[in-house]
């Protein structure tokens, strides 16, 4: 890629800049799917964190032409997403999730999850959003799901659990970032083992699914996200198995799981076919989303804990 042009003689606009961006993107082929899914949208990710610029502007400010710094800039982060092939959240620090602005860096996955949908729905019906004062956010990464659900949830505190300290780290700068020390709470965790006597009335989780045939055809991009948060043996199913069999004690009366398995939705409808799964459909894409209730979870405790590995 060393030959590769950057030359942008004539582009002075907030406009050329984009579309400069998303040629060279589509040029390098490169593949996106970290909280955009074309060139043109990822180099405005890139040309706006530069011009710290919010998501959205009035049409006129297209028209706004850069400084030469600024442009410099652009030219920079450009070159760094197509030669490392480093997905552009890494680059600027920072990535967007249910209308909300998160820290990511190489600790933790970039938040892409449909579960932002369920929670502009406040999680309906499955909980009353009024009533819920316990949530629990596993594997949470950057702490994108458990902190935008308090969007939902206006009388709850949540705890936010992960494995990895490093990710801990990048949740508990956004616990800071907003305000919420003591309403949300870091736990280093493997899944439920330090988090005996608690319970949830809801627990919503993004683990590891993908499994090895997936990850050995991962884009480069992917790779770049920490394994730990994305491969789960060979079907993708490791951590799952353990989060079924282990949710029912840690849940509420009336409590609620709530768990991604994107794409490895196929193995689990083959292993759980008898378990009465209720599997969301998405107006704004994504799949591979279920819900099920403790009382369901409790019937069929002898079976699930029989699938752990």
């Amino acid at each position: 890629m060393s030959n590769f042009s950057y030359q942008y003689e004539g582009l002075e606009t907030v406009i050329d800049f984009v579309r400069w961006g998303g040629t060279l993107f589509s040029k390098a082929e490169l593949y996106f799917g970290h909280g955009t899914d074309n060139a043109f949208d990822d180099a405005k990710v890139l040309v706006f964190h530069v011009l710290n610029l919010p998501q959205q502007i009035p049409d006129n400010y297209w028209q706004a032409r850069l400084t030469l710094q600024e442009r410099e800039k652009v030219k920079e982060l450009f070159q760094i997403r197509i030669e490392t092939r480093k997905p552009s959240a890494y680059i600027t620090g920072e990535a967007w999730f249910a209308g909300l602005r998160f820290i990511v860096n190489e600790s933790t996955l970039v938040p892409r999850s449909p579960i932002a949908e369920l929670i502009a729905e406040r999680f309906q019906p499955w909980v009353d959003a009024d009533e819920v004062t316990d949530v629990l956010d596993m594997c949470t990464g950057s702490g994108c799901i458990g902190i935008a659900s308090l969007q939902a949830f206006p009388n709850a505190n949540v705890d936010l659990v992960d494995i990895s300290g490093d990710a801990l780290q990048v949740a508990q700068q956004n616990i800071e970032h907003y305000g919420l020390q003591g309403v949300a709470n870091t736990i280093e965790s493997d899944l439920f083992s330090n988090l005996a006597g608690k319970k949830y009335d809801l627990i919503v989780s993004n683990p590891p699914y993908v499994d090895q045939i997936e990850m050995d055809a991962l884009p480069e991009e992917y790779k770049q996200e920490p394994s730990l948060g994305l491969a789960a043996g060979d079907d993708g199913l490791d951590l799952v198995r353990k989060i079924l069999a282990q949710a029912a004690a840690h849940l509420k009366d009336d409590g609620v799981l709530i768990v991604e398995v994107g794409v490895s939705q196929y193995f689990v409808e083959q292993i759980y076919a008898e378990l009465p799964l209720y599997w969301f459909a998405f107006d704004n894409g994504g799949e591979g989303v279920f819900a099920i209730q403790k009382s369901e979870l409790e019937l069929f405790q002898e079976f699930l804990d029989e699938q752990v590995i």
